[in-house]
């Protein structure tokens, strides 16, 4: 940013007196605007010249104010001295500046020393999102709250505001011998031909809520309230947030928007071509094109991430580079672009005050712009902008993959087309297709719908001929469509990203358990848009701050079911990778763990708050929650429940400190059956994790939560051997750093605590006959209950843990590995519980029974646990199954 001080002015004024009459008039008459403009910079010069517009004769002073900010913006941009972002953002302070000014005179001429409140202004357009140009429109629309706003007595509410929006309107656009403000569009409106100028706040709401089309969504992203009642209109975007910022993807939005520039290239078709006459703003590869590429991806990412809500172009764009759902080079590139563009049309509005985007097409006239501009003439000018435009061009129009050719409906060419395609009775196949086409379904029977199954359906067959059962895959995605309440945009998703489509027959072909979840919840199928889909997750702290977003005035049940939401897309997500061989199983399990604790963390911290704003604290007294099983081991799968233990810091003697006083004890099982339900109460998004509290001191029939003096004292003198057991995956996930190092304290005092090793083993044998004879494995693919599996696995490792106090880790593999080291163990162990845990997790999704995976998903399961077919691997596994059911053995008869 140049420093007024230095700044040489006399350059920019020899150019505008050469090249712009507008502003050569301006000059003249407003001589002291350049001396202020010299003195102390454009940002004060400006504050001067808007405070001038005060006394009786409004509509003179703003016209005469809107002159000198004309002249004072358009020097400091010519000099150098203003980046074109702060000459949009004061261009655009002013715009609020003078519509606020009209509001208040509006309503103070007609009830004289009424507050001006029940009225606001949201701005629109580069308004909105304080871009404005120099001859720019201002696009408005007008609220009114009817018990609020300003009337004479026995007036309607709404003929009192049409009357203020009216008097708004000649206020800032009735051109006298001073010019005019700013020239006013309320066409922005719903239903403008129709509806009033002012709308009532509840019928707005009720419109955007109910029956807004889709680019009225897009209108909305640089929409903010401007003028007049401020918190009236932040109250009306606060309430639409959801209209516009949807979790789920809206295809049809984004095809609209696309709509709409290829509508704009059609009616503007003499300004596409680049040279004289270009349309700077409308022409292929322009502002609009810039501002359509950042409002879609927008559409498709802010949703789900508010970050990337950025009203204003530059800043959307750089949004979405730095979260990298941009290319970095391409951002850059068009921001450069963008800034020109807008640059070069702003001296096109400099020359004659008018509101034009387009390059003249006299060669006299261009080289009278490109001079304004600094250049030599129209040919330098056109150099200038050709680069830019045309990759500009190329980059949106690679968001439309262009025109699909659709399936034919004549039924001998649609069998042929689905044999080439690759199904085995493709008779079957085109019944079915035929079937989707005549819309008996309640998701199908729309022409829109219809329409957008035959945009998608050549992309959809062409990856359902490559399942490893086409027909079969189609018979599932045939009952995934005929089960929701309506398809299009599952349609519309599938047709804008045909890779979707190949990953959702992957999904309806190997994977029942996510097939249910989609069928639940389409919107899943969002969160795979991009490659990091298929990424590992972040670390714990970056989830807890993914999943933790709150919207503002964001309940607390609100909480919970967008809690649900964005769990549920990472837990989606981790199984596709694993369907789609991206990703380790085990991994994927770390991954499943990781999002687990985090939501946890989440949801726990949140309804403590909510609990101790309602009853108050225990002084000295806090929350710990203890994990155990696969959570303290950190690796689940896509159905494991959470073992969990609730405890509390502090005596049992204290009290809250609420309102009515609770004692310790039942203050925190009260708060820990909140925090359970917080887990695994169904919202409207579905339950989230069942919870399991059976490894609590004494089981079922003990407190939900109890001290950690208390949980010490029962492990010293109470526990079971196979709660000593469990406790070796304990590993605490809720609590401050003091109350979790207490814990940590007492479970390693406990497994270091001297055993007896023939009750130890005699123990271990007993309750793993019980678990045999209790909970037999569901057949010989139970990899957790079969014999040699992995209970054995587990009881191997925590006997050897118990007996020799060595390899006390929660960590399973960690453990083993120690174990081997000193000799208590054969290495070969780790392998054979790894590959074991890779069948479990793929098992849990390819084959939910626990039986054989069907014969058409065997490959990839062999894949996913490093065979490369199913022989190799269940020859693996019967001989991992072998080796550990050997250790089993030695280890509990004390060999």
């Amino acid at each position: 940013m140049a420093d007024h001080n230095f700044v040489d002015f006399s350059d920019a004024l020899r150019r505008i007196e050469a090249h712009s009459p507008f502003l050569m008039g301006l000059a003249a008459r407003h001589p002291a605007v350049i001396d202020d403009l010299r003195s102390v910079g454009l940002e004060r010069c400006a504050m001067a010249i808007m405070a001038t517009t005060e006394g009786d004769d409004i509509s003179r002073t703003m016209r005469v104010a809107r002159q000198k900010i004309a002249l004072a913006t358009a020097i400091a941009d010519l000099a150098g001295a203003a980046s074109l972002e702060r000459v949009v953002r004061q261009l655009s302070a002013f715009a609020d500046h003078a519509l606020d000014k009209a509001i208040r005179t509006a309503i103070e001429e007609r009830t004289p020393g009424a507050e001006p409140l029940g009225f606001a202004a949201l701005a629109l357009g580069k308004h909105g999102s304080c871009e404005l140009n120099y001859s720019s429109d201002i696009d408005l629309i007008l609220l009114f709250d009817p018990a609020m706003l300003p009337c004479r007595p026995r007036e309607d509410a709404a003929d009192a505001a049409v009357r203020i929006a009216r008097r708004i309107v000649e206020l800032l656009q009735h051109r006298d011998a001073n010019g005019y403000v700013f020239r006013v569009d309320l066409r922005l409106r719903p239903s403008p031909e129709a509806t009033p100028l002012a709308l009532p706040l509840m019928a707005a709401l009720s419109y955007y809520e109910s029956a807004a089309l889709p680019w009225e969504r897009a209108a909305f992203i640089r929409a903010r309230a401007a003028a007049g009642d401020i918190a009236l209109g932040q109250e009306f975007l606060d309430a639409i947030r959801p209209f516009i910022w949807r979790r789920a993807l809206d295809y049809g939005a984004i095809q609209e928007i696309r709509g709409i520039s290829r509508q704009i290239r059609d009616h503007h078709a003499q300004g596409q071509m680049f040279g004289p006459g270009y349309d700077l703003k409308r022409g292929r590869g322009g502002i609009r094109e810039v501002e359509f590429f950042a409002q879609i991806h927008q559409l498709i990412h802010a949703g789900r991430e508010p970050r990337l809500r950025a009203p204003a172009t530059l800043d959307a764009l750089a949004a979405l580079a730095e979260a990298g759902r941009v290319e970095r080079d391409t951002a850059d590139q068009l921001a450069g672009a963008y800034r020109l563009y807008r640059t070069i049309e702003h001296r096109l509005q400099m020359v004659d005050d008018m509101q034009t985007h387009s390059l003249p097409r006299s060669p006299d006239a261009l080289d009278n712009v490109a001079r304004l501009h600094g250049l030599d003439d129209g040919g330098a000018l056109l150099a200038l902008l050709w680069p830019d435009v045309e990759r500009t061009g190329i980059v949106y129009d690679a968001l439309d993959g262009g025109e699909t050719e659709h399936l034919p409906r004549d039924p001998e060419r649609l069998e042929a087309a689905m044999k080439a395609a690759g199904f085995a009775d493709p008779a079957a196949a085109a019944r079915r297709i035929t079937n989707l086409r005549e819309g008996k379904s309640r998701s199908l029977r729309t022409p829109v719908a219809q329409a957008a199954l035959d945009a998608m359906l050549p992309s959809l067959v062409q990856a359902l001929g490559k399942a490893p059962s086409p027909q079969d895959a189609l018979n599932r995605f045939e009952d995934l469509v005929t089960g929701l309440p309506t398809a299009l945009n599952l349609f519309r998703l599938l047709e804008a990203r045909p890779a979707l489509g190949r990953m959702l027959i992957d999904i309806l072909s190997h994977a029942p358990t996510l097939s249910q979840a989609l069928s639940r919840r389409p919107a899943l199928l969002d969160g795979l848009i991009d490659a990091t889909a298929l990424a590992p997750p972040p670390s714990i702290d970056r989830l807890i701050e993914e999943f933790g977003v709150r919207e503002e005035g964001q309940s607390y049940e609100e909480l919970l079911d967008s809690v649900r939401q964005r769990v549920g897309e990472r837990r989606f997500a981790l199984g596709v990778q694993l369907i789609e061989g991206a990703s380790d199983p085990i991994d994927v399990a770390t991954g499943y763990a990781r999002v687990a604790e985090a939501a946890f963390d989440v949801l726990a911290t949140a309804t403590v708050a909510e609990f101790e704003a309602a009853h108050g604290r225990v002084a000295g007294g806090e929350l710990v929650v203890l994990a155990l099983g696969r959570l303290g081991g950190g690796a689940l799968t896509h159905a494991s429940d959470l073992d969990l233990v609730f405890l509390f810091t502090g005596g049992i003697l204290a009290e809250s400190d609420g309102r009515r006083p609770i004692g310790a004890t039942g203050y925190f099982n009260r708060l820990a059956q909140r925090v359970s339900a917080a887990l695994s109460v169904p919202t409207a998004s579905g339950p989230l994790y069942e919870v399991d509290t059976r490894l609590r001191p004494s089981g079922a029939q003990g407190l939900l939560a109890v001290s950690i003096d208390s949980f010490a004292q029962y492990q010293r003198e109470s526990a079971w051997t196979w709660e000593h057991m469990a406790l070796t995956r304990a590993r605490p996930i809720f609590g401050s750093s003091g109350a979790r190092a207490a814990l940590e304290k007492v479970i390693a005092e406990t497994l270091h605590r001297e055993q007896d090793p023939e009750k130890l083993r005699g123990d271990a044998v007993k309750m793993r006959e019980d678990i045999a004879r209790h909970k037999p494995p569901a057949g010989p693919l139970d990899v957790k209950l079969v014999g040699g599996g992995l209970v054995d696995a587990e009881f191997v490792v925590h006997v050897l843990q118990l007996q020799h106090h060595i390899g006390f880790t929660p960590r399973l593999r960690a453990a083993a590995t120690a174990l081997a080291e000193a000799g208590l163990l054969d290495p070969a162990v780790t392998g054979a519980h790894e590959l074991l845990t890779r069948m479990l997790v793929t098992l849990r999704l390819v084959s939910p029974g626990a039986g054989e995976p069907p014969e058409s998903s065997r490959g990839l399961m062999a894949r996913a646990c490093g065979y490369e077919s199913w022989e190799a691997l269940v020859k693996a596994y019967d001989t991992a199954r072998t080796l550990i059911a050997s250790e089993w053995k030695r280890v509990s008869a004390g060999d």
